[in-house]
């Protein structure tokens, strides 16, 4: 929450066998936190899950104050981070087809970007109408975000033409990956600890002795019950990921929940084709766990991590090592004629 500016004056937590239809936690619960609301004279009351429109618009009646749920709050992060043109594309896309459940009379601002009058059909409510303009916006954005993943594809199909292996950073939001992109490349990239830093990917060049010149991708991080609206309005950024040779998987080492958050980042890659992609893991932060620096190997000597601190540098340069000695069993992407990559060869 403090992530989106909020600042909070209270915490209520409850527990259900299932939702309530009508207030999501039940009637009980909707007055202690109309009352909690109230003492706290709080402008926005947040749940951390996933409303329906009905439960929305019950619980602003019942609080008498904005209701705010996950997947909003989400968005809303999302909205504030998109620095690139293509990315406030994607977060606009993916608030629209929200919010579109929730629409009454919520979009009449559209009309005068095209002028009001004449626009309404005959016998169309001014809902029918917002419905209308949202729609032909989002259709819009479909076909600009679609125009924009031809060019990226044309980018890619010439560095399957030269050869270049692809490396992209994957991991749950804020373990640091900005921060290993920055200590890997020099690439300068937005670093802030906080959820959701890094929207766009950026993608720079890196010589690695023994596997030559690799491109590495910085992605957006992952979060638990991620949207669906997100990961398809997203989609077109993290095809990068999914046709990537190699995933440097990268884990908060200090986090308490680092398995959990492990689990859900391979939930969404198989969401977006890249479960089969070869992965290393890189246990990172382990300047505050605590841990030594090097590579992990498994019970017959077999690669499966590297610990490292991105922000001292320590097991950088083992890093360096092991992707080296991985990307040199990659085999080369073979294309055909037309730029199309038929065959990626790598079992870790």
């Amino acid at each position: 929450m403090e992530s989106a500016g909020l600042e909070i004056v209270g915490l209520i937590k409850g527990r259900r066998a299932k939702p309530d239809s009508r207030y999501f936690a039940g009637s009980g619960k909707a007055d202690e936190i109309a009352a909690a609301a109230a003492e706290g004279e709080a402008d926005v009351v947040l749940f951390n899950h996933e409303l329906s429109p009905a439960q929305e618009r019950n619980l602003e009646r019942h609080l008498q104050c904005r209701v705010v749920d996950r997947v909003t709050l989400i968005l809303d992060i999302f909205a504030s981070r998109a620095h690139s043109s293509e990315g406030k594309l994607q977060v606009e896309l993916a608030q629209l087809q929200h919010l579109s459940t929730r629409l009454v009379r919520g979009w009449t601002h559209l009309e005068r970007q095209k002028g009001g009058i004449g626009l309404r059909g005959p016998g169309e409510t001014q809902l029918e109408t917002d419905r209308r303009l949202l729609g032909d916006r989002v259709k819009l954005l479909k076909t600009r975000l679609e125009k924009l993943s031809r060019q990226r594809q044309t980018q890619r199909r010439a560095r399957m033409r030269n050869r270049v292996k692809t490396v992209a950073l994957v991991g749950y939001t804020n373990a640091g990956k900005s921060t290993l992109f920055n200590a890997l490349t020099r690439a300068g990239a937005y670093v802030a600890d906080q959820l959701f830093a890094t929207l766009d990917t950026t993608s720079r060049k890196l010589y690695l002795p023994g596997a030559g010149e690799v491109v590495m991708s910085d992605t957006v991080g992952f979060i638990s019950k991620l949207p669906h609206s997100l990961i398809a309005a997203f989609r077109a950024t993290l095809e990068a990921t999914a046709e990537a040779d190699l995933l440097l998987h990268v884990v908060d080492s200090a986090s308490p929940n680092r398995d959990l958050q492990m689990h859900e980042v391979d939930k969404v890659l198989a969401e977006i084709g890249a479960g089969c992609v070869p992965q290393l893991l890189v246990y990172n932060k382990i300047d505050l766990s605590g841990v030594d620096p090097g590579i992990v190997k498994g019970e017959y000597g077999k690669l499966q991590g590297v610990r490292v601190s991105a922000i001292n540098g320590a097991g950088i340069n083992d890093l360096k090592h092991a992707l080296a000695e991985i990307l040199s069993l990659v085999h080369p992407v073979d294309t055909d004629e037309s730029g199309d990559a038929r065959l990626i060869g790598l079992t870790l």
